[in-house]
């Protein structure tokens, strides 16, 4: 058994961003200023949800799903934040194209909707974040997976 997974629960859209928030905290209490949030979970499952409370916590107000421009920067809260919508992005001149490493290398937190359609180009330290849904309405079960080594 992984000791570094740890599962919430949610029951709303405002329990997910709770969420968010929380993690975003966890992170900062631990001295982490940067890392790669590798998002999984089916379409309308809370991801950009999550991310707007993570956003919140480092003082970002707006946040919108980056689907049409497939990454938002936000670099009016504490610490930049990188929000990747990786849908429609599969290859490696996908992933070249729209700068993906330039931003990584630029520090701050990364926030990657849909990474399983770059599983292979993942940063070897992400941390995974796994969305389901646990009932038909507003239930998710929301999984961190944190790299080994790393604590919260």
């Amino acid at each position: 058994m992984n000791t570094n997974k740890k599962i919430y629960s949610s029951h709303s859209p405002i329990d997910t961003e709770a969420c968010g928030v929380a993690f975003a905290e966890a992170l900062c209490r631990a001295g982490k200023t940067d890392a790669f949030i590798a998002l999984y979970g089916e379409m309308g499952v809370g991801k950009t949800a999550f991310t707007r409370g993570f956003c919140r916590f480092l003082g970002v107000e707006s946040v919108h799903s980056p689907t049409y421009t497939v990454v938002n920067e936000y670099m009016d809260g504490s610490l930049p934040v990188f929000h990747f919508d990786m849908y429609r992005i599969t290859t490696e001149d996908d992933l070249y194209s729209i700068g993906f490493e330039e931003y990584l290398s630029r520090g701050g937190f990364a926030l990657c909707e849909w990474s399983e359609n770059i599983e292979a180009f993942l940063p070897a330290d992400a941390i995974a974040v796994t969305i389901r849904r646990t009932d038909g309405e507003g239930g998710r079960a929301i999984e961190i997976d944190l790299p080994e080594g790393v604590s919260l």
